[in-house]
């Protein structure tokens, strides 16, 4: 035998022994995601006609960049928040408005993102739309950005009205010139919504629901939003005309981490 074959012959029974460890090895078991608990539901399953304009999925939002978590744009409640939700829904309806969603429960993980770019004081690629007026040093300390949110116990939803027949909401493209949040609505960007005074999102106290500089129209489609939500069990944030939480919640207490992803509530 040649020492070339000879050679061919330790190579071939060296990749038979490792072929045989190999089948007989246990299977590398990726960890598998959390599920959400049965409570939860997506809001399409409740009440269709909400419409869904989830920013967080999208680089459209204050950081710039899809955010960690959000799997797909899918809205995903507790179910008590959902069935509130699609009562306040068939009283707008008709009156000619529904309600429409920018964010609803947000994953811990989503949540530590949001931290970990607070910190980060050299990315200010979103500061000219969404807190012109606001130091980034001071996101924590004027509360725009903290380490835990309601949101994560899944019965808050970031939410606003939309005059019906709904017209598509513009276009984001990343890298446009911004335009600050409480720019005059012709001027700011083109949410399909009505007037609020200030876009969603937007780190400034003109975002306070009662705000006294906020008069007119826009006043009164924030108190609008605001009586059809309280009416159906629904608590507003003072400082987010946007932002309301059900009561009592399922999980006053818990901060859940599964994914935004229709399999967090395949089945429910």
């Amino acid at each position: 035998m040649t020492g070339l074959a000879s050679a061919l012959r330790v190579l071939a029974a060296a990749a038979a022994t490792l072929l045989a460890v190999t089948a007989t090895a246990p299977a590398a078991q990726a960890k598998p995601e959390p599920k959400a608990p049965e409570e939860f539901v997506a809001l399409r399953s409740v009440d269709p006609t909400i419409i869904q304009e989830m920013r967080y999925p999208t680089a459209h939002n204050f950081m710039g960049m899809p955010v960690d978590g959000y799997r797909r744009p899918v809205c995903i409640l507790t179910r008590p928040a959902a069935r509130a939700l699609h009562r306040a829904q068939t009283r707008l309806l008709k009156q000619g408005y529904s309600l429409k969603v920018y964010d609803c429960y947000r994953p811990q993980r989503a949540v530590d993102h949001f931290v970990r770019w607070a910190k980060d004081l050299d990315d200010e690629t979103m500061k000219g739309e969404f807190y012109p007026r606001v130091d980034k040093t001071r996101l924590f300390a004027d509360g725009y950005i903290a380490e835990k949110s309601g949101h994560s116990r899944g019965s808050t939803a970031d939410l606003t009205l939309v005059k019906l027949p709904a017209t598509p909401t513009g276009p984001y493209l990343p890298g446009q010139k911004p335009v600050p949040c409480y720019a005059p609505e012709a001027d700011r960007f083109p949410d399909n919504s009505v007037d609020m005074g200030t876009g969603f999102d937007c780190f400034d106290t003109l975002s306070h629901t009662d705000d006294p500089r906020i008069q007119g129209t826009q006043r009164a489609n924030r108190q609008f939003l605001k009586k059809t939500l309280t009416d159906a069990g629904f608590v507003n944030l003072a400082e987010e005309w946007w932002h309301y939480t059900f009561k009592p919640e399922p999980f006053p207490d818990t901060y859940f981490d599964f994914p935004v992803a229709r399999r967090s509530v395949a089945g429910h």
